[in-house]
Order: C-alpha cells, then sequence, then structure tokens
C-alpha cells in the first residue's frame, strides 16, 4: 500500500458529521449517491444549520450538544480540511433498519427518515479517516454538491488512520449486520465528558480511555505529550552547563534552576519533599522524609567537584544529625565523576548519579505513573557511581509492563478468535506458549498477574471469579499501551 496519496476532490458533509468521524465516534455518512469502493477525497465541512434548525431532532440525544458547538465554531469564511477518507464500501438502507442504525450512529430515527425523503432507501458509505498534519485553508466554495473539485491537489499520508484495521473491520461488521451496541451507557457517559473534557484534564483522561475502550479512537492517537510534562526535558540541561542554553546565567542562578528541578523530579516521583531544606549556602539542598528518609546534593556545572561528597557529610550531619546516618545519600550531577569522587562515595556509602539519569526516572514516570515502586528502587541505590543500577531498575520495570501488556492482548485476541465472554486460566496459559511470549510463566505465575490485571484500580481486564483458580474467568477491558 503507498504511503502518499493525492487528492483532487473534497466531499461536502456537515461539519458536526465530520467531527464525529475525526473523533472516532462514526465510519459511516450518509451521501446522496453511491460512492464506488475505493474512492478517496478530503472532507469538507459545511454549515449544517438548513437541514434541521432544532439539533436534538436531527443529532441523538448524547451528541447533539457537541454538534451544535462544533457548528457554532464553523467559520464558513475560513474554510479549514482537517481529514481525508476512503470509501470502504457502500450499502443500501431502508426504513425497516432505522431503529437499530440509529443506535449505532448519531442520527436519530427521525433525521434518517427526513434524508429518505421520497427514496425507498438511503446510501451508508463507510470511510477509513485520516488526518492532515495541519489543517489546509481551502478558497473552494460548496455549492450545494455532493463533491467539489479542488483547485490545488492536496498531498495526503495513509500511514496512521483514525482508527486501527481491526478496529475498524468490528465497526463496519456491526453496521452492516446491524448490530445493537453492546454499551450504550458508556456512550452517553463519553457525550456528558465530551464538553466538560476541553476544560478539565481529569475528565479529558477518562474520557479519553472511554472512547479506546469503545473501539472510538486507538491508544497512538489520543497518547500525545502533556504539555504540563514539558519540564521533563529540561532536566538535564539545567544540570549540566555543557547542554545549557543560556551560556549567560551565573553559578549561583544555574545551581538554584537545577535544584529547584530536582526538587520537583523527586516530588513527581512519589518522595515527600521537606520544604523547610532549600539550599543556599550551608544548606542541605533536598531532604525526602518519605518513603524513606533521602538526602540529596545537586551539583550543576559541567562536572561534579570531588569535594561534594565531603560537602554532604558535614552539612547533612549539622542539620540531621544522628538521622544523617540512616538516611539514603544521593548526589545528582553532570559529567562523569572522577576516581577520587567515586571512592570517597563508596566510603562515605553515598550514591551518584547523573543528571540525565534523574531524567530518564521521571520520563518513565510520566510514561508509566504507577510503574516506578520507591521501596524497591531503594535497593537500587548502593553507594558509588549507580547510573547503570538504576538503568537495570528502569529495564525491569519495563519488562514488567511489556510482560502485562502482552497478556492483555493475548486476552483480548483469544475471545475475539474463539467467540466467548470470558477464559480461564488453563485455556489463556495454553494459548500464551503460541504467541511469542516474552518470557516463560507457570500457570500460578499468570493467574497472579491476571488478578492484577482485573484489580478495579487498573481495569485492563475484568473478572468472573470462580471458587478458585481454575474457576477464575477474565475479558478483555482496554489496552495498557506501550
Amino acid at each position: 500500500m503507498s504511503e502518499s496519496v493525492l487528492l483532487d476532490t473534497a466531499m461536502c458533509l456537515p461539519a458536526s458529521d465530520i467531527e464525529s468521524l475525526v473523533q472516532g465516534r462514526m465510519i459511516a455518512v450518509i451521501p446522496g449517491k453511491f460512492i464506488n469502493l475505493g474512492r478517496q477525497f478530503a472532507l469538507y465541512p459545511v454549515d449544517d444549520s438548513m437541514n434541521f434548525q432544532l439539533f436534538q431532532q436531527y443529532y441523538c440525544p448524547s451528541f447533539s450538544m457537541f454538534a451544535r458547538g462544533t457548528l457554532e465554531k464553523l467559520d464558513p469564511n475560513n474554510i479549514l480540511i482537517r481529514a481525508w477518507a476512503r470509501c470502504e464500501g457502500c450499502k443500501i438502507y431502508t426504513a425497516e433498519s432505522f431503529d437499530v442504525l440509529s443506535q449505532l450512529t448519531i442520527w436519530t430515527k427521525e433525521a434518517l427518515q427526513y434524508e429518505l425523503g421520497q427514496r425507498p432507501y438511503i446510501f451508508l458509505a463507510y470511510l477509513r479517516i485520516y488526518l492532515f498534519l495541519h489543517p489546509i485553508e481551502i478558497s473552494v466554495r460548496a455549492k450545494h454538491r455532493q463533491f467539489v473539485p479542488l483547485r490545488h491537489s492536496l498531498n495526503a499520508s495513509e500511514v496512521e488512520p483514525i482508527l486501527s484495521d481491526r478496529t475498524f473491520a468490528q465497526r463496519k461488521r456491526q453496521l452492516e449486520n446491524l448490530e445493537p451496541t453492546q454499551y450504550p451507557e458508556l456512550e452517553q457517559l463519553q457525550s456528558s465528558l465530551a464538553l466538560f473534557s476541553m476544560t478539565n484534564a481529569t475528565a479529558k483522561q477518562l474520557d479519553d480511555d472511554i472512547k479506546v475502550f469503545l473501539g472510538w479512537s486507538s491508544n497512538k492517537l489520543i497518547k500525545q505529550s502533556d504539555p504540563d510534562l514539558a519540564w521533563i526535558k529540561d532536566i538535564a540541561a539545567l544540570g549540566d552547563r555543557s547542554l545549557e542554553k543560556d551560556e549567560g546565567k551565573s553559578n549561583y542562578q544555574a545551581g538554584t534552576d537545577f535544584e529547584n528541578i530536582a526538587r520537583r523530579s523527586l516530588d513527581f516521583l512519589g518522595f515527600k519533599v521537606e520544604e523547610n531544606y532549600k539550599g543556599g549556602a550551608g544548606g542541605l539542598d533536598l531532604f525526602c522524609s518519605k518513603p524513606y528518609p533521602l538526602v540529596c546534593e545537586c551539583k550543576a556545572g559541567k562536572s561534579i567537584p570531588d569535594r561534594a561528597v565531603e560537602e554532604l557529610d558535614r552539612i547533612g550531619k549539622r542539620h540531621l544529625k544522628e538521622n544523617y546516618l540512616q538516611a539514603v545519600r544521593l548526589i545528582i550531577g553532570p559529567g562523569q565523576p572522577t576516581k577520587n569522587l567515586k571512592e570517597s562515595a563508596a566510603i562515605s556509602k553515598i550514591s551518584i548519579i547523573n543528571v540525565m539519569t534523574l531524567q530518564k526516572l521521571v520520563e518513565f514516570k510520566a510514561k508509566y505513573p504507577s510503574a516506578i515502586n520507591l521501596i524497591e528502587l531503594q535497593q537500587y541505590l548502593e553507594p558509588g557511581q549507580i547510573d547503570y543500577k538504576i538503568d537495570e531498575y528502569i529495564e525491569k520495570a519495563e519488562k514488567q509492563i511489556k510482560l502485562r501488556s502482552h497478556i492483555i492482548q493475548l486476552v483480548k485476541n483469544y475471545l475475539q478468535n474463539s467467540g466467548v465472554d470470558a477464559a480461564g486460566v488453563d485455556a489463556l496459559h495454553g494459548a500464551y506458549f503460541g504467541s511469542h511470549p516474552p518470557q516463560p510463566l507457570k500457570p500460578q505465575e499468570m493467574h497472579e498477574i491476571l488478578i492484577e490485571l482485573s484489580s478495579p484500580l487498573t481495569g485492563y481486564l475484568g473478572r468472573v471469579k470462580g471458587e478458585d483458580r481454575k474457576g477464575d474467568h477474565f475479558y478483555y477491558l482496554r489496552d495498557l499501551p506501550l
């Protein structure tokens, strides 16, 4: 399949219908005429207020409010094309199918009857949707036609469809066979969240999770970088002056900046950072009281000075007295520590990590919020230079996540291929060894992971509890994206 497509025409559709296609909520449109299989075109949004003044008569209640909001944002003098489509089939539907069809789409039964008009049937075209990298402004004006020619051809890519092949095929089959929706309550909840999620990050996360579960979105499309976490990319640069862009900054300011971002990093990782310790001349840079005492010295520059160990010992004992020797002691700084520094750290039982290692830990936490166990991490905080130990910890945690992601996909695929609603441990364990597993697992080990993944706090799988291990059955809820 080619990765580049040249588009010469655009299909005119109500702006609200296009929004539902881009969201992944819909995969179909109602064209005025039959559309040939394989035809490709841009999606041109038009003002659909002329069709029905009352949106609640045209769109289902769970979508009508969102549809009205979409229309209000449409600027007829600045038409932006965000997506293009390929027709994957076109089918005739008669009025007898409208009850079920209205449950599977955004249109009410009255809207479908309106589209029917004086004809004995309507067309429903199944569209595979792709987004342009950036919205494209065009000067063509629609003149009540289904398709309009574009003055300049548009280059498009088919690398990233809105929905995966499997999800699209499932949704298409559901429409073709008029299979009733499985989760009407969840669809209602998602629609209620849609507008609220625009201004509330927690609501948006729940909205995204529900859309993935319903098959309206794929994880790779909603797993976008959080602008609130952009600071993470600055950790290494603020600690290593050879990477620092602002070379005009004073050494004092550079040290303060790195200390502040190190404080934020430890707090983000889950440590309780005590505010009474703020660094400065003769001050202790960072002290964390929970989940275990941790004393931290932050060094910004091009390398860690050899005196850093002696400084931490002296300042730490002054401020924490006898509690200092009970704490984990850590130096974070740039460059490679000298032989003398490593020897001093080993004698004083102080750990040393590079600024980039701190950034790696925080990045890992940002990707997988529950993946870092600070109690387990403590075992890797040995005396001396321990960047390789932290890498070992991250690698171990990643393997655990990959194993669980693999098992979730195993459950999902097994249920799809076998046609059952839930599967027992023995059946899943048998399928595991034919699935290119990342590591061997005993049935008891697999059962423990399945229970973990079906916990209400994780919610990747569901569990039908039996009397014992062999009686437990599990079913798929949502993916664990890597």
